[in-house]
């Protein structure tokens, strides 16, 4: 109560009750990561308080393990270490143990070349890799060459990419847009990865399409319900590797993030302008 600044994560929901209790004095809903969908901020803007967040420094991490998900998915790596792990490796090599697929010279399909999607796109022109992407608006030729990138539209990005990598923001218009109708479309040998948020794959049809084989697998670290429900039968399938929200987890991202989120706070309390603002246009009503 009475307080004049929040510091948030993710995890916390900061709606019009959590203002009300703040009181008149709330200047600013800080947050400890570069997505907001968990604040009003349209309840906010409206009371004159000021939403950050930590902008793009988190993603190159991110960007890392994304390509930590399309490498551990073709080379079936967490299946080989639970395979030691379990003491079942009594043969030595043998030619067909853990066949996977190459990532050198496949085709990476990006759905949203943001930061996050252009820093993957330029990891994989180390793997050789045709890159394809759709977006909301076509890039310019110029970052389009420098990144060595092609545009296609949504659907030829599903039916030609061996490995599809979402990194578009979540908001009510992207809700489940990947969905049966989608993965049906994409091939069987294909592997779909999600490092951006959950709520953009139904996981119901996404179970479905891995049990009936409508594509190869999948690398998740974000997941419509987080913590993942127990009973989820996504549990159960061999063909993904799952990780618990970790896309900026290395301990310098952190750091970052956490001087950032705090010189936000600080600013906006001592009439400065912060680092990253979310409401702009609160800051044009008030100048």
């Amino acid at each position: 109560k009475d307080v004049e600044g929040i510091l948030c994560t993710l995890s916390e929901k900061i709606d019009s009750d959590i203002m009300d209790a703040a009181g008149t004095n709330l200047k600013v809903i800080s947050t400890f990561s570069t997505g907001f969908e968990h604040i009003d901020v349209d309840e906010a803007t409206k009371r004159g308080i000021y939403v950050t967040n930590t902008g793009d420094i988190l993603s190159e991490a991110t960007a890392d393990l994304t390509f930590s998900l399309i490498l551990g998915l073709s080379r079936k790596v967490v299946e080989g270490h639970s395979f030691i792990i379990n003491k079942k490796w009594k043969n030595g090599w043998t030619p067909n143990l853990f066949l996977g697929t190459n990532v050198y010279g496949s085709t990476l399909g990006i759905l949203g070349l943001g930061n996050i999607g252009s820093a993957v796109a330029k990891r994989a022109k180390g793997f050789k890799m045709k890159v394809i992407y759709n977006n909301r608006h076509q890039l310019s030729k110029s970052i389009e060459k420098k990144l060595h990138v092609t545009f296609v539209n949504f659907d030829e990005l599903l039916e030609n990419s061996d490995y599809l990598s979402i990194h578009i923001n979540y908001d009510k218009n992207n809700f489940h847009l990947i969905d049966t109708r989608q993965l049906k479309k994409m091939k069987k040998t294909s592997f779909l990865i999600n490092t951006s948020r959950g709520n953009i794959i139904n996981e119901n049809s996404l179970i479905k399409g891995l049990q009936n084989k409508w594509i190869a697998g999948a690398g998740f670290d974000v997941f419509e319900k987080e913590p993942i429900p127990n009973k989820i039968k996504l549990l159960k399938l061999k063909n993904v590797i799952l990780l618990p929200h970790i896309g900026s987890a290395t301990v310098q991202t952190r750091n970052k993030m956490s001087k950032v989120a705090a010189i936000n706070l600080h600013n906006i309390l001592s009439n400065k302008k912060p680092l990253y603002l979310v409401n702009k246009d609160l800051e044009i009503l008030k100048n």
